[in-house]
């Protein structure tokens, strides 16, 4: 093994020699060269561990950091913005597969640092280990553009501000090929072809054109979120496809990235504490996907993607959110560099937090009250009054009929204001009860338009939280049953409930056991009515199979099987002092806007949008 040592030592020395050079020494180094490299191949034949050529271990190591073009996008661009650019442009053909380039206006580099930026683990982002721990710059590793060009045929064009020239560097598949002096402008152009040419088997993996560019924009638009001040373009093949001017407004690139009924819909909130300091931007639950694809989440401006703090956010909504959706949210989270580790994964999209559990509490805090604080009742946009006309906060355009009066004997409509918690001060008291739609629908007429309410999921929810206030309270009504309900459980149900069955007591429902597989139902809670007894305590003991009441989410599982089962059905014909006392009690909840299952209560219609439907409005 001393034999290999030496030999290595030699070997590597003069390597980094040539690497640094740019090109092949001639004569007795060439020579000293190949009879080093001869020495190492004889001795490690003997041996089963091998040490593999430098070409190899840059491509496997490149595998890490660059999978598809969206890669080396994302790379090019953190290094751009690190660089200080205000403009960025990026053009792309065949996906990414056969040019990436990347120009922007940033700090640029000498010859030297051009030299450098080649080289594995060179950077100008850290200087020593403890350095990682106050990571504030988006890339820091070192590794992306030596792993992009040992896998590409690369060119970097680069010029600081104070030089007058700059120089242009040329390698292919790891190798250096020649540096040269170079006009350009300020900034800097990398530009990648034959992405994987080397590598065809990775090349075999790449996806279609068209899905290529699809991850590209995504990456563009993950990037360019947190940085409205900077401009970004996307060219494929001299077709623009994004243009992001620079704004000072946020809402700007939310409106073209996330589209303008995300704007026009979207609850700024900002809040946190001395820890973490949270801005968001929240879509309300009917914009919410099957999918995760629209939720963006930022630590220091820079992208992740973290379950925890999705799992906050999923938490913060709550029941405003059917079960298998997402909603639409942009997360701007601002922590101190040395409370969150982003050295987890060459990608760099995932961190560790030093403190999670404070970091998730806070997360799901802030997005409760920023719910909370925008939560409509039954009233949509604010109304004003002008010229005794009721319209909305914004310019219309009418048609040749003139606008009609909808306020009672010609009064004029009252403004509709907002308190300072955010909700209208107008209540449901002023929504008149039109009548019931199918027996299931609830029509009212308000000052505004006209409001449509699903009579189950509103009276699910009025007895969910009524459930809930009364298990806090320890004072759930209960009503005996003069008559037993006799219930026949499998096997499984059987040994549940015996384990677990005077967990049931504290909400309410009593069971006893007769027998074999025979239980009595002797108790339910007094809100209950009409209830399939049978199926409702299956799916009861289904929720508790798992847990235990303690846990909140068990708990709330059992509470709302139970609210659905008591609340009144579809197709149940109501009398209308009936509707109006369930509004009332609606109105009365923490959160009305929503059924414990995540479906809205209601839907409301402004008169604006009836005239638009009939086209009185254009």
């Amino acid at each position: 093994m001393q034999g290999v040592s030496y030999y290595m030592i030699k070997f590597v020395t003069l390597q980094r020699f040539e690497n640094r050079t740019g090109r092949r020494r001639q004569g007795r180094t060439c020579e000293r060269l190949r009879f080093y490299n001869k020495g190492i191949e004889n001795i490690l034949t003997m041996n089963a561990i091998r040490i593999l050529p430098e070409k190899v271990a840059s491509q496997i190591a490149a595998g890490e950091v660059v999978d598809r073009p969206a890669s080396v996008v994302r790379e090019l661009v953190d290094n751009s913005l690190d660089a200080g650019a205000d403009r960025i442009t990026i053009s792309i053909q065949n996906g990414g597969k056969a040019l990436i380039k990347v120009a922007d206006n940033g700090e640029g580099m000498s010859r030297d640092d051009l030299l450098l930026s080649v080289e594995r683990h060179a950077t100008s982002k850290i200087k020593t280990a403890s350095d990682l721990f106050s990571v504030k710059s988006l890339g820091f590793r070192g590794e992306a553009l030596p792993s992009i060009a040992s896998v590409s045929k690369m060119q970097i064009i680069s010029r600081p501000r104070d030089l007058l020239a700059g120089h242009k560097l040329m390698i292919y598949g790891g190798k250096l090929g020649a540096i040269e002096e170079a006009g350009t402008p300020s900034g800097t152009i990398v530009e990648v072809q034959s992405l994987f040419y080397n590598v065809p088997a990775r090349r075999k993996f790449l996806r279609t054109t068209r899905t290529e560019t699809r991850y590209i924009i995504d990456v563009i638009t993950r990037v360019a979120l947190p940085f409205p001040a900077i401009s970004f373009q996307l060219n494929d093949a001299e077709k623009s496809i994004m243009n992001l001017p620079a704004s000072n407004q946020q809402l700007h690139r939310l409106s073209v990235l996330m589209g303008r009924n995300f704007a026009e819909s979207v609850t700024e909130y900002q809040g946190g504490n001395s820890e973490v300091m949270i801005r968001a931007y929240l879509a309300p639950s009917d914009l919410a996907r099957t999918r995760g694809d629209r939720l963006f989440i930022y630590v220091n401006s820079r992208n992740i993607r973290d379950r925890l703090v999705t799992k906050a956010i999923m938490e913060g909504y709550g029941q405003r959110l059917m079960k298998g959706q997402y909603p639409q949210a942009v997360i701007f989270m601002k922590i101190d560099p040395l409370s969150v580790d982003v050295n987890v994964h060459p990608t760099k999209q995932e961190v560790r937090f030093r403190n999670s559990r404070a970091v998730f509490d806070t997360v799901a805090s802030v997005i409760q009250k920023a719910l909370a604080s925008s939560s409509h009742t039954f009233f949509g946009p604010v109304t004003i009054k002008e010229k005794g006309i009721a319209t909305q906060a914004k310019d219309l355009n009418f048609m040749s009929e003139p606008v009609w009066h909808y306020s009672e004997r010609g009064q004029d409509v009252e403004v509709v204001t907002w308190s300072e918690e955010g909700k209208q001060e107008i209540g449901v008291g002023d929504a008149e009860v039109i009548g019931q739609l199918g027996n299931t629908y609830i029509l009212c007429q308000t000052k505004d338009g006209f409001l449509m309410v699903d009579q189950h999921a509103a009276h699910e929810r009025i007895v969910y939280e009524n459930l809930k206030k009364g298990f806090s309270a320890s004072q759930i009504e209960r009503q005996t049953l003069l008559i037993p309900h006799k219930l026949e459980l499998s096997a499984k149900e059987k040994q549940i409930v015996l384990e677990k069955g005077g967990e049931l007591c504290h909400v309410g429902i009593e069971l006893e056991h007769f027998g074999g597989s025979t239980f009595l139902l002797r108790s339910v809670p007094t809100l209950l009515r009409n209830v399939k007894w049978d199926v409702f305590i299956s799916e009861l003991i289904g929720e508790i199979e798992e847990g235990k009441l303690e846990d909140d989410s068990v708990l709330d599982s059992v509470l709302t099987v139970m609210a659905c089962h008591g609340a009144i059905r579809a197709g149940y014909h109501m009398a209308r002092e009936e509707m109006s006392h369930l509004l009332r009690q609606l109105e009365e909840m923490e959160l009305p806007t929503n059924c414990p299952h995540g479906r809205p209560t209601f839907k409301h219609f402004t008169y604006y949008e009836i005239e638009k439907m009939f086209k009185r409005v254009v």
